[in-house]
């Protein structure tokens, strides 16, 4: 077992205080990208950063990197961690946080045991994981990775109409330095499961091998509005109705499938949007994940042959924008098996995992050697309120992410 080990209380103290930050009137928990809670946020993760001697970094997509670079190894390609610190609304404390805030404790520790890495160590904190105001979601790193045009990021139009360029500019968090201006020499994400795998099977930590496709589509179905008492059912071009059946049809299908494979609707509006009229107007989003491409493809098509057919059916108009689109992706191996390796040093039970939620890992996987660390999820629960942790799974994740640390930054 290792002999190191990081400082308790300065990690869980840290994930309260930042967890008690963009709290609304209700109480919420709601700090959404480039908002004024995520400026004070951000506000309070710089001044840990500074506090603990690191230089601190802001690209053009306010991406914030606190930086360790010991005067020697400043010519060599760094080992990144990290996550994010923005949430969704009605947010818990742990999702993203509990990444960027380990990798910060891992270098404090590391720096105060007198460790002299052999690279500089930097922990990140993305912008816009969560894209809740801003889409695409993960677009920081999309950004920091080559795969999205900084500026066309800038030029974004949120869900309340403000641009996320003249937002981080608002919020003083418009950075000078260019998108991947550090490329790293691998990445390491700490994160919470935000699924119910490890709590079910009694297992503290999970290396996850690797991350499923995720395929974002707006679906728009287009009837006629007419009165909801004297249009028979057989008279109508109803878009409310039309969009149910899709509803069903994406539940139903991957239910009756023996793969991984989800589908969500998670979004969902009627025009005119009253009680006693038929909808004319039905927009709603769909979600669809598999770890597996093809398969990923396989929906994507049974999904377009099935709209092409309700419009027939129903007497309605149907479009369908792309709103994002991601592979799967196979973590590297290397560090995959130092993790597990570093797990059964300190005796902690480790399983292998996938990954169903995207992260900010899956987009630096392109430039670099990248893995990812999970700890249970109380319930499977995340995106919500009572997602929960326990103290010791949160302990044993950042030791464990200590010492790979350590392996990596003390060989050549």
């Amino acid at each position: 077992m290792s002999n190191h080990s990081i400082n308790v209380a300065r990690l869980l103290g840290r994930l309260s205080e930042l967890g008690a930050i963009g709290r609304d009137a209700d109480g919420r928990l709601v700090r959404l990208a480039a908002s004024d809670a995520d400026r004070e946020g951000r506000d309070r993760f710089v001044s840990w950063i500074e506090a603990a001697g690191l230089e601190v970094a802001v690209d053009r997509i306010g991406n914030i990197f606190g930086i360790w670079a010991p005067a020697d190894v400043t010519d060599v390609q760094p080992l990144m961690l990290g996550s994010h610190i923005d949430t969704v609304i009605d947010a818990g404390i742990y999702d993203g946080c509990y990444g960027v805030l380990s990798g910060l404790e891992v270098i404090e520790t590391l720096k105060e045991s007198g460790f002299v890495p052999t690279r500089p160590i930097v922990v990140a904190a993305f912008t816009n994981e969560e894209g809740v105001r801003y889409a695409p979601d993960m677009m920081g790193s999309l950004v920091y990775a080559g795969g999205l045009d900084a500026d066309a990021a800038l030029a974004t139009i949120g869900t309340d109409g403000s641009k996320l360029g003249d937002e981080l500019r608002r919020i003083g968090y418009a950075g000078d330095r260019v998108p991947g201006f550090l490329k790293p020499h691998a990445y390491i994400e700490l994160h919470i499961e935000q699924g119910p795998v490890l709590e079910r099977e009694g297992v503290p930590l999970g290396a996850v091998g690797n991350l499923q496709g995720i395929s974002w589509q707006r679906v728009t179905i287009e009837g006629d509005a007419n009165h909801a008492g004297t249009t028979p059912i057989s008279m109508r071009r109803d878009a409310g109705h039309a969009a149910a059946r899709v509803v069903i049809f994406l539940r139903e299908r991957a239910k009756a499938a023996n793969t991984p494979t989800v589908a969500t609707v998670g979004c969902m509006e009627f025009e005119p949007n009253a009680i006693n009229v038929i909808p004319s107007r039905a927009t709603f989003t769909v979600d669809l994940r598999d770890p597996d491409e093809e398969r990923l493809n396989q929906e994507e098509a049974a999904l377009a042959r099935f709209l092409e057919t309700l419009s027939d059916e129903e007497d309605v108009t149907i479009t369908v924008e792309r709103l994002a689109r991601f592979q799967p992706v196979k973590f590297d191996e290397r560090i995959v098996a130092a993790i597990e390796a570093a797990a059964e040093a300190r005796t902690l039970p480790c399983r292998r995992v996938t990954s169903g939620a995207g992260h900010d890992a899956q987009m630096i996987a392109r430039i670099a050697p990248t893995a990812m660390i999970f700890v249970p999820s109380m319930g499977g629960i995340s995106h919500n309120p009572k997602e929960s942790t326990a103290d010791d799974d949160l302990i044993a994740g950042a030791n464990v992410l200590l010492d790979v640390v350590r392996k990596m930054t003390e060989e050549e």
